[in-house]
């Protein structure tokens, strides 16, 4: 009796079937494990994860790693996702500084139109002129509300102020006429003085109106229609705020600079194609479709997206040891989304929301990665090791023993780097296909259009659902739900938006709203996976024909998510296949297919 092992190395996890093959050939899995994938899929450093793995699906059965007869590895393609921008880089305003950080307490309110001045300099400020106070951070509230009394009291004629502290409402209420204050600006010693500025504070629970108007900002500042154009990333990213700041700035304080996001070219085995970034994600991918199949993907040098190639290139040359020049681009998934981009002059961090491009690459490496990864394990576990077969392949070996499952069946390997889809005839014919962006490319989706700057959030936010704690003794779920607790909970989670973990609710530190956010992650989910999942069945399925195959099983680590075979399942219905998760040999669930396929097509080797 021997026992061997197949090992599945994913981008996430790393998945561990041990079986005993008797000398007839006849297999039964014994045991299996899960451990974090480590360092990046298809590199040597993965071989701490495989031997814990290993160790830990050998322990309950008291078998020394010496007794295994052979390691089967998968055939891995790494995969890595990147977001280029649609239009530009940074969204940066010539002659425009801009302030709109949505403090959350603004002092009075309305609209004060006036020139900047510096609060130890009101003396000399001319009659009949307007101005905007700029308050710095060592003020005293009491020192400052008194100065600008005093001032008004004189005759100069105060519309506004921008402060540095968080106390807009103590100098407002000690003032003899109430004017519009925004405080908490962090680059108060940025601000212009001497130039036009116009401060608005809206009343509670509304927000601004006049500065988040591009039309409404030429008005203030007597604006031409070229100086409009390059005022709307300003009233973009004023919008749904509480206040708002717009200074104008000396000419040529601050420089306009644009990165092309650039162009790729796509090389077919009949033709090529090129597709503009700036098109958009529907172009692009309809552009490879008409390509497909697809030999090698080119990006243009000088370009956001030429960067974000050669970086994949590099990261996967350095963890090869091949050359760059050999790593080639195979596939790529484009889906459009929002980017949050730093405003340059911006003088609290204000963001804008501009037109992004994501992008998931996935490079052509071969067996050679896992084959030097096989190696190592041999010269360290003394144990014969090889690459068993493709992923997809074995997949759908592991995926047929779910119980109610025949040929023909098509299966998904919803992973965390890439989307496999692989399907058998009734004739035991089988044919794959590996396609990038899966899990991680929902992940970055996720973290790019909230802000986070977090992929350990995001990818929280991707797993579990959100409520906000109304109160210390009940929550409201996203779906309108509310659950009471008899204890109270934690204060820190008070009026916040939580992630309900396994672990427990895990505050977000943002304003955005739960609707928000779930509309944010249940629209990445459709974009990556709902979409790649269409396109892997239409290239496997017989004539490129889905309504030919009678069961589609959802395999990998995100077809545990509590809302993806759901999506799928909605996409498929109209195609009337039966769609659901693996029970991968009646008891694992969607996990250790491609595991539990490799030690199965291994026993029909030796028969």
């Amino acid at each position: 009796m021997a026992y061997i092992a197949g090992i599945d190395v994913g981008n996430n996890t790393t998945e561990v079937a041990v079986a005993q093959l008797d000398p007839g050939g006849e297999i039964t899995v014994v045991a299996s494990s899960i451990v974090r994938t480590v360092g990046i899929k298809g590199t040597l450093s993965n071989a701490r994860g495989v031997i814990e793995a290993l160790d830990r699906a050998l322990a309950p059965l008291g078998i020394p790693r010496k007794e295994l007869g052979m390691i089967l590895l998968n055939e891995a393609t790494p995969v890595i996702g990147d977001v280029a921008m649609e239009t530009i880089t940074e969204t940066v305003i010539t002659e425009s500084a801009m302030i709109g950080h949505n403090p959350a307490t603004p002092g009075g309110r309305g609209l004060g139109v006036g020139v900047t001045i510096r609060l130890d300099r009101l003396d000399e400020a001319a009659p009949g002129v307007q101005y905007i106070v700029i308050v710095p951070g060592e003020t005293d509230f009491r020192d400052a509300a008194a100065r600008i009394s005093g001032a008004m009291s004189s005759g100069v004629e105060i519309a506004g102020a921008i402060i540095r502290k968080d106390d807009a409402v103590l100098i407002n209420n000690r003032l003899h006429r109430p004017i519009p204050i925004v405080d908490e600006v962090s680059h108060i010693d940025r601000v212009p003085v001497g130039m036009p500025a116009a401060v608005e504070v809206a009343g509670p629970g509304k927000t601004i109106d006049k500065l988040s108007n591009p039309y409404d900002i030429a008005t203030l500042f007597n604006l031409d229609p070229e100086e409009t154009k390059k005022v709307v990333p300003i009233a973009r990213a004023l919008m749904g705020t509480r206040s708002a700041v717009v200074i104008k700035t000396p000419h040529g304080d601050i420089e306009e600079r644009r990165i092309p996001a650039g162009k790729i070219l796509l090389v077919g085995e009949l033709r090529k194609a090129e597709a503009a970034i700036a098109e958009g994600a529907e172009a692009i991918m309809a552009k490879v479709a008409g390509i497909s199949p697809l030999v090698e993907i080119h990006a243009e040098p000088g370009t956001n997206v030429g960067g974000m190639f050669e970086q994949v290139r590099k990261v996967m040359a350095d963890l090869t040891d091949q050359p760059a020049g050999t790593i080639r681009v195979r596939d790529i998934l484009a889906v459009d989304t929002l980017k949050p981009q730093q405003v340059l002059g911006s003088l609290a961090g204000e963001y804008s929301l501009g037109n992004a491009v994501g992008l998931a690459a996935m490079v052509e490496t071969h067996k050679l990665p896992m084959q030097r990864l096989a190696r190592k394990l041999e010269e360290e576990l003394m144990v014969p090791s090889c690459v068993g077969g493709v992923e997809a392949d074995m997949a759908i070996r592991g995926a047929l023993t779910t119980p109610g499952t025949k040929a023909p069946m098509a299966i998904l390997d919803l992973g965390g780097g890439s989307t496999d889809a692989s399907v058998i005839t009734e004739d035991g014919k089988v044919s794959s296909i590996h396609l990038a962006g899966a899990g991680d490319m929902v992940t970055l989706l996720i973290d790019t259009e909230l802000g986070l700057e977090d992929r350990d959030l995001a990818e929280k936010i991707k797993c579990y659902p959100l409520a906000k704690v109304e109160t210390l003794f009940h929550m409201r779920h996203e779906d309108g739900s509310v659950q009471f607790f008899n204890e109270p909970l934690d204060p820190r989670l008070f009026g916040r938006v939580v992630v309900l973990a396994e672990s427990g609710p895990i505050p977000l530190h943002t304003k955005e709203q739960p609707a928000r956010i779930a509309a944010v992650r249940r629209e990445a989910k459709k974009k990556v996976f709902v979409r790649n999942g269409l396109r892997a069945l239409e290239r496997v399925a017989p004539a490129g024909n889905i309504r030919l195959i009678h069961f589609v099983v959802l395999v990998g680590g995100s077809a545990l998510d509590f809302e993806i075979p759901k999506m799928i399942s909605d996409a498929l219905v109209e195609y009337g296949v039966v769609t659901g998760r693996a029970n991968v040999r009646g008891t694992e669930g969607p996990r250790n297919a491609v595991a539990t396929g490799l030690v199965l097509a291994y026993a029909e080797l030796q028969r």
